[in-house]
């Protein structure tokens, strides 16, 4: 079995045109964070840097910003980044009410928002004052823009029409609520006693005049 090394190196890539450049290099490093030991060769442009407990990532880091020249880390490899791609927002449709004039209003205010970083398509009702707008933004944010791009204030209405949807779904039920119900008492809706004519044992009953 092969035994660990008991000084590891560190090897780096170094930008480094003569021994003046090679001895700035060394100066830099000797005496960094767990470095015991730093060999430069300039012809190669390499430098070897020994030292139980050095860190690679660190003593990278300290000569880019101490040196200011190209600086590579070749051993041990750097460990790859995890470079997770964020999932750009949804399209989503928002409808806005902005005042409008006339067409020509509408016209600027469409070629405006079409400017605005992530809009897809713009829509306008000049006779409801409505603008729907699709795209990758935030509504809060798109009023934001509209407004400081515009100057006109933006009112965001979808949330309103679900509300108004929702209202008349409750008043369709509630006329259901007002007719009776199958189930009453005899005490509410007394069933009236049929006449019985000339009847003397009965006090209700016809009498003949």
């Amino acid at each position: 079995m092969f035994k660990e090394e008991e000084n590891p190196e560190i090897v780096l890539k170094v930008d480094m045109h003569c021994e003046a450049c090679a001895r700035k290099v060394a100066r830099t490093l000797k005496g960094f964070q767990g470095v015991e030991h730093v060999a430069t060769d300039c012809k190669a442009n390499k430098v070897v840097v020994k030292g139980k407990t050095a860190d690679p990532t660190k003593v990278y880091q300290r000569l880019l910003k101490k040196y200011g020249r190209k600086v590579e880390l070749v051993s041990p490899p750097p460990e790859p980044k995890d470079d997770k791609k964020e999932e750009p927002p949804a399209v989503i449709r928002v409808v806005l009410k902005i005042g409008m004039h006339c067409e020509a209003c509408a016209h600027v205010l469409r070629k405006q928002i079409r400017k605005i970083k992530g809009i897809e398509s713009v829509e306008t009702d000049v006779g409801n004052d409505q603008v729907i707008v699709k795209g990758r933004v935030e509504p809060t944010n798109l009023v934001e823009h509209i407004y400081k791009r515009t100057g006109k204030q933006a009112t965001i209405v979808k949330d309103q029409e679900k509300k108004e949807q929702e209202t008349k779904k409750e008043d369709e039920i509630k006329p259901s609520e007002y007719f009776p119900s199958k189930h009453y008492s005899d005490l509410d809706y007394p069933i009236p006693i049929p006449p019985q004519f000339f009847s003397d044992d009965n006090p209700n009953a016809c009498s003949l005049m």
